[in-house]
């Protein structure tokens, strides 16, 4: 049977691999520094593609949806600047993470290593190419990446531009690629490709995601959807709660760390509900349990299914509950892990929330907005790690190797 395109680029990636794993750190700031140039000389390029696919999704996804795949002269800006801003971060390959010498004299240390070659399989973020693509290189892999097709000429156009800068650098174009098939099929080739692909991550929806990893014979981490929650406490600075709420939910709801519920302590509720019916007046569609309800007359009641939805819109539900361990039993039961934050004045409750609370990030007095690589100080990222393998949280250059051992003797056998 005649390979498919996808499988020879798998093939052609594994031939080049070698190239970008075992390049020192010189070449990679090097060609990352290449990268984020050619990507700004293609700016119009690359605006003309993203304007194509703008077009193709108008009527089919929301505004919400649509401003999550537009690019613009800022934006392009952002990702070149992800790009450079990995050049300054140390190197995460031949780090000695433990090291100890045996009775017999045997050295052994443990080393992390690349992983070999990524899959990154995503939907229609055109940005994740270019964060993908510059983590891999600085991590020392080679990458297979495919878009949605909703970002599909968008991605394509963004990939040319970094290849274009590779080929300034001494790392092979090749050992980037773009997957050309935007259908079903590639993505179970990917998901199939056992001992090609050695890790694969998936970044997008809840259907997408538990495709992946439900069908994927190749080694997985799960990136989860984000159903954040934002605890208002009774001993909370309702002010300080309304400004952190509205922040969580719209500044950017289409993404990921965008806050989709409220919960609120019954003691504050009366006062704290209707201050955030005000910020979020004719911005934000409220969806309040029937307690929550009494204090929000405009808002609509929540239905069986409005706890458990990442809604990437304008929309909130709201629930009052019984105190900080109604709250902390709620999150248990319908979080996805991503991030939580309680907002109080109380530390002992802070640190009874942290404690209990079992997701990726758990925040006091501050919005769930902050869970980015680049926020955490890990330049751009790969994806948010909801389980809890190796990588948990936004995964960043560390987080893409691995580690062997490596043991040094001097004539040592085994009795």
């Amino acid at each position: 049977m005649e390979e498919s395109s996808t499988q020879r680029l798998m093939d052609s990636l594994l031939d080049h691999k070698q190239e970008v794993n075992l390049a020192t750190t010189q070449e990679k700031n090097a060609a990352l520094a290449a990268m984020a140039d050619a990507l700004l000389a293609s700016k119009d390029e690359i605006l003309k593609a993203n304007e194509l696919d703008l077009e193709k999704a108008k009527g089919t996804i929301s505004d919400v949806m649509l401003d999550r795949l537009r690019l613009t002269d800022e934006r392009l800006t952002g990702m070149a600047n992800g790009i450079r801003a990995l050049i300054d971060l140390p190197d995460p390959v031949g780090r000695v993470l433990d090291k100890h010498v045996a009775d017999n004299g045997l050295v052994i240390e443990k080393k992390s290593v690349p992983f070999g070659l990524l899959g990154m399989i995503y939907e229609s973020r055109p940005n994740v190419t270019s964060d993908v693509a510059a983590l891999a290189i600085k991590s020392g892999n080679a990458a297979l990446l495919r878009s949605g097709k909703e970002a599909f000429n968008s991605a394509n156009a963004i990939m040319t531009a970094l290849k274009k800068g590779l080929e300034k650098s001494t790392i092979s174009p090749k050992t980037i690629e773009l997957v050309q098939d935007t259908t079903r099929k590639s993505s179970s080739e990917m998901m199939t490709a056992r001992g090609k692909i050695d890790l694969l991550i998936p970044r997008g929806g809840k259907g997408l995601i538990r495709a992946v990893v439900d069908n994927a014979t190749v080694p997985v981490i799960e990136t989860g959807t984000g159903i954040c929650h934002i605890y208002v406490n009774k001993a909370a600075n309702l002010d300080e709660a309304v400004r952190i709420t509205a922040n969580a939910k719209m500044s950017r709801p289409s993404v990921c760390n965008a806050a989709e519920v409220c919960l609120v302590d019954k003691e504050v509720a009366a006062d704290f509900l209707p201050k955030l019916a005000e910020a979020f007046a004719g911005k934000v569609e409220m969806r309040a349990d029937e307690r929550a309800k009494e204090y929000l007359p405009d808002a609509k009641l929540a239905g069986p299914d409005d706890f458990d939805t990442e809604f990437l819109d304008y929309i909130m539900a709201i629930k009052v509950v019984d105190g900080l361990e109604a709250a902390i039993k709620h999150i248990a039961k319908h979080s996805t892990h991503h991030s939580e934050a309680i907002i109080t004045e109380d530390q002992a409750a802070a640190d009874r929330f942290t404690q209990a609370v079992d997701s990726a990030a758990v925040y006091v007095n501050a919005s769930t907005r902050f869970t980015d690589g680049g926020e955490f100080g890990l330049g751009c990222e790969i994806g948010i790690s909801t389980q809890k393998m190796h990588a948990r949280g936004p995964m960043g250059l560390n987080e893409l190797n691995t580690y062997k051992y490596i043991i040094h003797g001097d004539g040592q056998i085994r009795e």
